[in-house]
């Protein structure tokens, strides 16, 4: 069943003077079409520029079309009625967890969504506790979020989006500012809400490692879907891949580098332990 559909979707920023006359349009969507299903995980790569975060906005309704059509849920995004289902249907994450945190105690912070939302109050606290456990923060849940790490912030953030029930989760690269633990502390988190609570994740990123276990895989440049696949796929295409001024992960890479030197291993290698048994299979 369709969480999210994307139909020949463009939208421009346009920028105008003081006396209202549009001086530039920049069309920083230009075409996308995409359908994501419920329970998949999704990911969206492209350099600096090529639209990605422009299309995830869409997905919230923080952005509406300048043409073509965005549905959620089976929901027009452009319809005023429908604003707050899209938005408790899909929570969205974005790069800075400090943008998103804003009570002075961790509970208090991850209740604010359903409270606002108008959830009875004894129902808040069982969702507050459901979903700090999920990411693994119920022990903070006393603590100001200034003494927790960047990770630790931005799994609150997340917790405060779980805790409004989602149906998906659109995150708009939660890791871009975080240290290499933190990166792996909210991506681990984010897979588990995917693979044990069923929750459709749309992960928009620029780091490649990042989406080696998603579903499937879009490519963006200059505002346009150029490449999907699985990241297997993606990932045996490394000199289409490189330019759209893309990196690879580090053991992809090793493993392309082996294969052009004539050593006879698969195409798309993702995971160290893939590649140590492909080099096994070699001397077998």
């Amino acid at each position: 069943m369709e969480m999210i559909k994307v139909e020949d979707l463009a939208f421009e920023y346009i920028r105008r003077n003081e006396e209202g006359d549009v001086e530039s349009i920049n069309r920083a969507i230009d075409g996308v079409s995409l359908d994501v299903n419920k329970g998949d995980f999704i990911a969206i790569i492209g350099a600096n520029g090529s639209g990605k975060s422009t299309l995830a906005k869409h997905i919230n309704a923080i952005l509406y079309p300048s043409e073509g059509t965005v549905w959620v849920n089976g929901l027009n995004t452009v319809k005023e009625e429908n604003l707050w289902e899209i938005r408790r249907s899909a929570g969205m994450v974005f790069q800075n967890p400090d943008n998103q945190i804003i009570a002075s105690v961790v509970e208090e912070d991850v209740g604010f969504g359903p409270e606002n939302l108008g959830v009875p109050t004894e129902e808040i606290w069982e969702r507050v506790e459901t979903s700090l456990k999920a990411v693994g923060m119920l022990e903070y849940r006393a603590q100001s979020p200034n003494k927790l790490s960047g990770g630790q912030k931005q799994r609150v953030a997340i917790a405060g989006i779980m805790a409004m029930k989602p149906d998906c989760i659109v995150l708009d690269e939660p890791t871009a500012m975080l240290d290499p633990d933190g990166r792996k502390e909210v991506i681990s988190t984010i897979q588990w809400l995917n693979q044990h609570e069923g929750i459709t994740v749309l992960l928009i990123t620029h780091h490649m490692d990042e989406v080696i276990n998603a579903d499937k895989v879009f490519v963006m440049e200059q505002g346009r879907i150029v490449m999907q696949g699985t990241p297997k796929e993606l990932f045996s295409r490394i000199p289409e891949i490189k330019k759209y001024r893309l990196d690879v992960p580090q053991v992809t890479e090793l493993a392309y580098e082996l294969k052009k030197a004539g050593v006879d291993i698969p195409e798309g290698i993702l995971f160290l332990d893939e590649l140590v048994q492909a080099l096994e299979n070699l001397g077998a």
